[in-house]
């Protein structure tokens, strides 16, 4: 027997669904409901939900790379130095992150179903090398600042959920409620939860300027 739905459509189906019900609604029943077929039909493409997850991850890691290895008008240019691949690299991972609902969950602890990552990665790795770092460098420098971008946008979208709409905050997140609650006894804290949920596009820029110097630091031994 034959399926009638192919594995690109699950997990195009998948993507779009994520965006409405969010991670914990996705189900493969579900998904099999919006392709109006029965849920054993997607079992012939992928064993169990995690299977169809890291197919997931990969489709939006190939969409996201695409301009980073293909010539046309949305090529995208990494810069002329070192810093500026890496901060390209971080600001395209969560913005491409951001455009799908729970995206850092998805994307976090899933695995590459094919080698679609690997032209991208060496790409990148090559700029870092070709500028003084060692390979082991060059992946360490990489892996940091990847971590500190998956986790950010998990923590992000769990303050502003709703993709598109930055402006939209789940109701735990009331910043004001916070600091009233905390600055009597703990003035420190009261004021952290403005620094770490307030303006997160300024706070993810400090953060990359920080492990790019400490790259910078730790490679080269600089001090500013």
């Amino acid at each position: 027997m034959v399926s009638r739905i192919d594995r690109k459509q699950v997990v195009e189906t998948a993507l779009r669904l994520l965006n409405e019900v969010g991670l914990e609604g996705l189900t493969l029943r579900r998904i099999a409901k919006e392709l109006d077929v029965q849920a054993p039909a997607l079992y012939w493409h992928f064993k169990n939900k995690q299977e169809l997850l890291d197919e997931m991850a990969t489709e939006i890691f190939r969409r996201m790379t695409a301009p980073l290895v293909t010539d046309g008008p949305e090529t995208i240019d990494l810069g002329e130095t070192w810093q500026d691949a890496l901060l390209i690299n971080c600001r395209l991972l969560r913005r491409e992150l951001l455009s799908y609902r729970d995206g850092g969950k998805v994307f976090s602890g899933t695995r590459m179903t094919d080698e679609s990552y690997a032209l991208p990665l060496d790409n990148f790795l090559g700029r870092l090398t070709a500028r003084g770092f060692s390979p082991a460098e060059a992946a360490q420098a990489w892996w940091t600042a990847y971590n500190f971008t998956i986790g950010l946008v998990i923590e992000e979208q769990s303050v502003h959920p709703v993709p598109g709409h930055p402006e939209h905050r789940d109701p735990a997140y009331d910043l004001g409620n916070r600091e009233r609650n905390l600055i009597e006894r703990y003035p420190l804290a009261a004021m952290a939860g403005r620094q770490m949920f307030g303006d997160v596009e300024r706070s993810f820029e400090a953060g990359l300027r920080t492990i790019v110097a400490g790259v910078e630091a730790t490679v080269f031994g600089a001090t500013s």
